[in-house]
Order: structure tokens, then C-alpha cells, then sequence
């Protein structure tokens, strides 16, 4: 009886899991970064302390405490990296990235 046969066959459909399971991983990773939209941080404008978003909800005309602001990061609880104009930022994740600058020539 020859046993590599075998041997090579269960290999064959272990490689085939594998390979199902990356892509599996990698069309739910671009599904979810699939949004055009930037990620949104509610933000105090003054401090830039990152804010609960009830505080950029405004109620019967009063003005909120905070401000949406678009991209970057939080560290230490201030946010930094991104912008208070939506248009200026770019949603991240794979290939999204905002350019700013020129290029020499």
C-alpha cells in the first residue's frame, strides 16, 4: 500500500483551507474599509480634548460644546493628525491617503 499519496491528498485540502480562509479574511477586511466617509471624532474646538459625540449634537438651536473633526488620531485624550473640514481628510485603510504638498521636479 502506498501511503505518500495519501500523505500529498490531505495536504492538498489543507492548503485549499488555508487559502479559503485569507480570502475570506481579506474580502471582509475590504468590506469593511469599503466607506468613503473619514472616521469622526467629537472634539472640544478650544482644547482639542476628544469629546462624548452627545456633546456635537445640538438641542433646539443652542450651541453644541463640540465640534465634529475628521481623521487623525487620539493620544492621551487629545486628537491630533486629521482636520475640522470633512473635505480635507480622506478615509484611511487600504491605498486612502491625502496628499499635502507638492512634488519636486
Amino acid at each position: 500500500m502506498d501511503t505518500s499519496s495519501g500523505t500529498k491528498q490531505r495536504r492538498m485540502r489543507s492548503g485549499t483551507v488555508v487559502l479559503g480562509g485569507v480570502g475570506l479574511l481579506a474580502a471582509t477586511l475590504v468590506a469593511c474599509g469599503n466607506s468613503s466617509e473619514p472616521d469622526r471624532r467629537c472634539v472640544d474646538r478650544t482644547t482639542l480634548d476628544k469629546l462624548d459625540d452627545k456633546y456635537c449634537k445640538s438641542s433646539g438651536g443652542s450651541s453644541s460644546r463640540g465640534t465634529y473633526y475628521y481623521g487623525g488620531s487620539v493620544r492621551s485624550g487629545k486628537v491630533s493628525g486629521g482636520s475640522f473640514d470633512k473635505s480635507a481628510v480622506t478615509r484611511g485603510g487600504i491605498g486612502g491617503h491625502k496628499s499635502s504638498g507638492s512634488s519636486g521636479g
